[in-house]
């Protein structure tokens, strides 16, 4: 089964929904930024991301 953007935005407003009624504003907060920074590291691998480039960018930031 392959999961559509639909189905992902869908799984994401459900456990949003969850996190705001049961942890109250913060936890849904936590939520939405873990959710957006977990969806932008998906699109990252997606397009072709690869682990080398983050570790070859850090030792560059040291420099």
């Amino acid at each position: 089964m392959t999961v559509t953007r639909a189905m992902a935005g869908m799984l994401a407003g459900t456990a949003l929904a969850f996190a705001g009624y049961f942890g109250g504003f913060g936890a849904f907060l936590l939520v939405a930024a873990l959710g957006a920074l977990g969806g932008a590291v998906g699109h990252w691998f997606d397009t072709g991301g690869r682990v080398e480039e983050l570790l070859d960018s850090r030792q560059r930031s040291r420099r």
